[in-house]
């Protein structure tokens, strides 16, 4: 189980693991991140804070959404130039 840091929202800490796993190789670029469902079941969150997960990350541009398919890792912003 995680250790959660009273200074910090949990969906930040969360958000933070994903894009860990995202540098450290574990998601590869296009494939799929784990959906709301998983977040909370892995973490033991709310769905809401799940759901702020993923909008923080796809804010970012560290994943993007396909309807209906879920979410995916985005690739590099450097990688068109």
């Amino acid at each position: 189980m995680i250790e959660w840091r009273l200074n910090q929202p949990k969906w930040v800490q969360v958000a933070d693991i994903i894009k860990d796993r995202i540098a450290s190789g574990d998601y590869p670029v296009d494939t799929p991140v784990p959906s709301e469902h998983q977040i909370v079941q892995e973490f033991g969150i709310a769905r809401g804070t799940a759901r702020k997960v993923l909008q923080r990350l796809q804010g970012e541009g560290v994943i993007y959404a396909v309807r209906g398919l879920g979410s995916f890792v985005s690739p590099p912003k450097d990688a068109g130039q």
